[in-house]
């Protein structure tokens, strides 16, 4: 992806190294992810066991190095191409937005390190990277984009700077989500449902975040020519292999849908490549039967 020479964002609040607080525990989703992680990798269930107590350690160390730490080239790499991918975001959905006779606040971008207080509560790196809504705050550690080029096993073997990219454009797409009042109404739904239909709202939520990473993609190659078929390959292969399905069957051998929350390989592919090819704002994913996503 091509990004050179492009502006960084303002909005970015770069708390790396900073105290996030201790961590009392990792809870069982940070556990899970830890455990598909190191699954992927091949390691066992003593890796897990091991590698969650590695995380909890570090979790409760998480700023007793704050202003000393320098960070590597690749680090500070990785948090400009953040802070350009970010920038990129707010051009693109400002424009999207007046032309819908709407107007845009940007979201803010917070880059941290271990685990970070939110207006959603305490966020660790384990679960990757997050939107909160009621800060209307993206929060990132970089580590995951790190752990991913090792970890999730991806067939291209380009610098996966578009599927970083992805990554980014899905948590603004939650919200842009906040901003037209789906994300709302969803989780008061959510609230009012039993869990398997909330965890299909959940998943309705999250491939529409894809589908927005895919408009956002789409006109910012329209507009800058930044991407290219090897970007468009990286991201498509991303969201393969971040599906459900995909997750569960190398952690478990099998899946099971009703505990979906993300939508499978084929739904993110699918709907990451209709924003992608269409750019078309009427489209939604809250319309139809669960079955046709």
């Amino acid at each position: 992806m091509k990004l050179d020479g492009r502006r960084e964002s303002n909005n970015v609040d770069d708390r790396r190294g900073m105290s996030g607080g201790t961590v009392a525990g990792l809870g069982i989703g940070g556990i899970v992810m830890i455990a598909l992680f190191t699954f992927l990798q091949g390691g066992n269930l003593g890796d897990v066991i091991t590698n969650v107590g590695t995380q909890m350690a570090q979790s409760q160390n998480v700023g007793t190095t704050e202003g000393q730490r320098e960070f590597t080239e690749e680090e500070q790499k990785l948090a400009q191409f953040s802070s350009q991918v970010l920038a990129s975001t707010e051009d693109i959905w400002g424009q999207v937005f007046k032309q819908m006779g709407r107007s845009y606040t940007n979201p803010k971008m917070v880059l941290y390190t271990g685990a970070v207080q939110t207006g959603c509560g305490q966020g660790t790196a384990s679960v990757g990277p997050f939107y909160c809504s009621a800060d209307q705050t993206l929060y990132i550690d970089l580590s995951f984009f790190t752990t991913m080029r090792k970890s999730l096993g991806i067939k291209n073997k380009g610098d996966l700077d578009f599927a970083f990219a992805y990554v980014i454009a899905h948590e603004v797409g939650h919200h842009v989500e906040q901003q037209l009042g789906i994300l709302g109404k969803a989780h008061q739904q959510m609230q009012r449902t039993n869990k398997t239909a909330a965890n299909q709202i959940s998943v309705r939520l999250e491939l529409l975040a894809d589908y927005y990473a895919g408009v956002w993609g789409h006109y910012e190659n329209e507009t800058f020519q930044s991407i290219d078929e090897n970007d468009l390959e990286e991201a498509i292969e991303t969201a393969k292999v971040i599906g459900d399905n995909y997750l569960q069957e190398k952690a478990q051998g099998y899946s099971s849908p009703e505990s979906f929350t993300h939508g499978t390989s084929a739904q993110r592919m699918r709907w990451l490549k209709r924003g992608l090819q269409t750019g078309d704002m009427s489209v939604t994913t809250f319309n139809g039967s669960y079955e046709d996503l």
